[in-house]
């Protein structure tokens, strides 16, 4: 049976997706590390950068930017299947199970507050975000999804130096919205040729 959009906000849809064997491999949403990477250099010059991977399922960018040297990398993702998988096959990255809405609840585990220099979301919160009613108007629920996940980032970055990194299919006028705090400066890149995506960067103040 096909999903629908609201199935992707459930940990019960990916942990039955990467059990089964044909999603029992590497996948990445957008680009690979290799058409990202010199945004990556230009963003997060300092390779000891604690860096935080918000929902990093089943992708290669973590292993790519380990291997490009970016050694102090955690990945969270809430599907247990998917992290025992990912664990088993980069057993030199640090892996966890959470939730990204309740990063704020689950700080202390995480080094605490304001103790992150970089956290990076490549089309996770559009996860959260996926629904069957209208992308004009969006649920409660949708917006309480948002709205934790933005809260939790902002209170796990450092001040002053603490960056935010958000891949995108989603267009400013349906983020940039629900991402504005007054606590951090949002500024947006639009990337790819024939098939645009975005970044949305968010400096803390």
């Amino acid at each position: 049976m096909e999903p629908k959009n609201a199935d992707f906000q459930t940990v019960e849809y990916w942990d039955r997706r990467y059990a089964d064997e044909a999603f029992d491999s590497d996948f990445d949403w957008f680009r690979k590390y290799s058409d990202i990477v010199d945004i990556i250099h230009e963003l997060i010059p300092d390779r000891t950068s604690r860096i935080l991977m918000l929902g990093c399922g089943n992708s290669t960018l973590s292993a790519d930017m380990y291997k490009d040297g970016y050694t102090n990398i955690v990945n969270l993702d809430y599907s247990k299947v998917l992290i025992e998988k990912m664990q088993a096959r980069y057993p030199e990255l640090v892996w966890k199970v959470m939730d990204i809405r309740e990063l704020r609840e689950h700080s202390e585990e995480l080094g605490g507050l304001g103790s992150w220099d970089v956290i990076l979301d490549k089309g996770t919160m559009d996860a959260l975000m996926a629904e069957n009613a209208s992308v004009w108007s969006p649920s409660e629920q949708v917006l309480d999804n948002v709205a934790r996940e933005i809260d939790g980032v902002l209170a796990l970055l450092k001040p002053n130096t603490g960056l935010f990194l958000y891949f995108t299919f989603g267009q400013p006028h349906f983020r940039l919205p629900h991402m504005q705090r007054a606590e951090w400066t949002l500024s947006k890149r639009e990337l790819g040729d024939m098939f645009h995506y975005y970044l949305y960067i968010g400096r803390k103040h």
